[in-house]
């Protein structure tokens, strides 16, 4: 069991690892919980996951011990209040580049005096009412904010950007980078490898961790080289399907060796 939220963890400098999800299968994120990540990132930006499929797969994660970090579409107040109502331990947000989505973003998130979220003490997050008694300090407290930096502008504008406060995480999406640079799916490229390592340190130097998302070991171990700690590796969907299809080509083998004795 994880007595430590991630957190503090990422407070202590400890690095995570975490996966993304866009099945909308509590069973399958039961599944992910019981592997032993640190976390996972339901997606609602490029999945098709809703605000009720959202509240099952938090609450299976929660039976895994797994903290659940929810992405939400888009920057937008509403998104992110049904999110952490319906028990999410964070939010990430696509597509910040300046410092004003930023504090757009910490607001959304954050109760009176740090931000400006719609309170209703009768939510699955506070445990319909019986969490009522101090349930606004304590999600202040406890609740992550992840920005997602993707572009040429997010980048430029990182050291304002970071110094918005109660900021736990940016995330570097090398793939909507790569896009911006006008190098598309080139997520190898020196000038994306650059730019996650210079905002590593701009991060750091502000108390941040840095996450990024790694496709295969290879790039994951280029995210660790760069001081990544938040790391996300691989969807639920990849992962699956190259599972099947490793055993597929395995059996598939071994069949064709033994039709040809």
């Amino acid at each position: 069991m994880k007595k430590t939220s991630l957190k503090d963890r990422l407070k202590n400098g400890e690095t995570v690892l975490g996966s993304w999800s866009i099945i909308p299968s509590a069973t399958l994120v039961e599944i992910i919980g019981y592997s032993g990540l640190d976390f996972i990132v339901i997606d609602s930006e490029h999945g098709p996951v809703n605000i009720e499929s959202a509240e099952n797969l938090i609450r299976a994660a929660e039976i895994a011990n797994m903290p659940s970090i929810f992405r939400v579409p888009c920057n937008e107040p509403n998104f992110i209040l049904r999110a952490l109502d319906v028990g999410a331990c964070g939010i990430q947000i696509p597509h910040v580049s300046t410092d004003s989505q930023a504090r757009l973003a910490v607001e959304s998130v954050k109760y009176y005096p740090k931000g400006k979220r719609g309170f209703s003490p009768f939510t699955r997050a506070a445990r319909y009412g019986l969490d009522a008694q101090g349930y606004t300090g304590n999600s202040n407290d406890k609740t992550m904010v992840v920005l997602n930096i993707e572009g040429v502008e997010g980048i430029k504008n990182l050291k304002k950007i970071v110094k918005v406060a109660d900021i736990d995480v940016i995330f570097i999406g090398p793939y909507d980078l790569s896009q911006s640079l006008g190098k598309p799916g080139q997520v190898e490229d020196k000038e994306i490898i650059k730019s996650i390592r210079q905002s590593v340190k701009i991060a750091e130097a502000q108390g941040l961790a840095c996450g990024s998302f790694a496709r295969d070991m290879k790039y994951l171990e280029i995210l660790l080289d760069c001081g990544v700690r938040y790391l996300t590796y691989m969807v639920d969907s990849v992962v699956i399907l190259n599972s099947y299809k490793t055993m597929h080509e395995s059996i598939q083998r071994k069949i064709t060796q033994k039709m040809g004795r």
